[in-house]
This record gives C-alpha cells, sequence and structure tokens, in this order.
C-alpha cells in the first residue's frame, strides 16, 4: 500500500514539474540581432530591444522584432 501510494505521489511530482517548466522561454525570443553575419531573421534570443541593442553595439548589426511574434496576430479587414 506504501509502494503504490509513493509510486503514484513520485509520478504525480514528475508530471507537475514538467507542466511548469514548458513554457519558460517563450519570451526569451522577442527581437532578433540581425546582420550580414547573422542573416535573417537572426539571432533571436533577446527578450527586450535594450539586451539586443547592447550587443550589437559596435558592430554592423541592428535589432528587429522576431517575424514569429511580429506576424502572430491575425489581420481582420
Amino acid at each position: 500500500m506504501r509502494r503504490t501510494i509513493l509510486t503514484l505521489a513520485s509520478f504525480a511530482t514528475v508530471i507537475a514539474a514538467s507542466l511548469a517548466a514548458a513554457p519558460a522561454q517563450a519570451a526569451n525570443d522577442r527581437y532578433c540581432l540581425q546582420g550580414r553575419n547573422w542573416g535573417y531573421p537572426g539571432n533571436c534570443q533577446f527578450a527586450s530591444y535594450q539586451q539586443c541593442a547592447a550587443t550589437a553595439s559596435g558592430t554592423s548589426a541592428s535589432c528587429g522584432i522576431n517575424p514569429r511574434y511580429a506576424y502572430s496576430q491575425p489581420y481582420y479587414y
């Protein structure tokens, strides 16, 4: 009986931990470092424009919004 309860509790803990960790990275790619060396859409690992601009500073690269977010909302007429 105890073994069954312990197994179920362990299984529930693993499921809860995996569900809670999944959406954490969604906001980390809003802006992309774009330029000759990066191509398009570029290095899309920045959560804020300021982070991207700081990385681009002193290089020939620039920052732009990730097309995944720019075109994610449907346009209604």
